[in-house]
């Protein structure tokens, strides 16, 4: 008999720099609803090919090919820079052991109830642009 261990992601964030951490842990999760939680109504999430899409079903439909490998992602804060209620942070982010990973530049919020959620999210924002200016 195979038995199936499901994970339930901890509380959402009260500290901008545990929104790395608890990305990570709803994404490995594989729960796109725990995923979804992280984000404010309105939010912006911005694919590798630099549109961003607005609202839960485009950002889940945004989210889901990554979701769907089913490895774990490991996240490595580099800088999390705080002005009142929004923070910027730059993560460093791997899916698995290969290639499929960046650098994200992401804005999160403080909202009314006092959880950290993503105003926008840009996992490839501060790669590299591939030119040579």
């Amino acid at each position: 008999m195979t038995t199936t261990t499901i994970t339930t992601p901890s509380a959402l964030p009260t500290r901008p720099e545990d929104v790395p951490a608890a990305f990570a842990e709803r994404f490995n999760s594989g729960d796109p609803d725990a995923v979804r939680a992280l984000y404010e109504e309105g939010a912006a999430f911005v694919p590798e090919s630099g549109e961003a899409v607005h609202g839960d079903t485009r950002i889940a439909a945004a989210n889901a090919p990554f979701l769907a490998l089913g490895l774990p992602i490991t996240v490595h804060p580099r800088h999390v820079h705080v002005a009142g209620d929004l923070a910027l942070l730059i993560v460093d982010w791997r899916i698995g052991t290969d290639e499929t990973g960046s650098t994200a530049t992401d804005v999160v919020r403080r909202g009314t109830d006092g959880i950290w959620r993503y105003a926008i999210d840009s996992p490839f924002g501060a790669a590299p642009s591939g030119t040579d200016g």
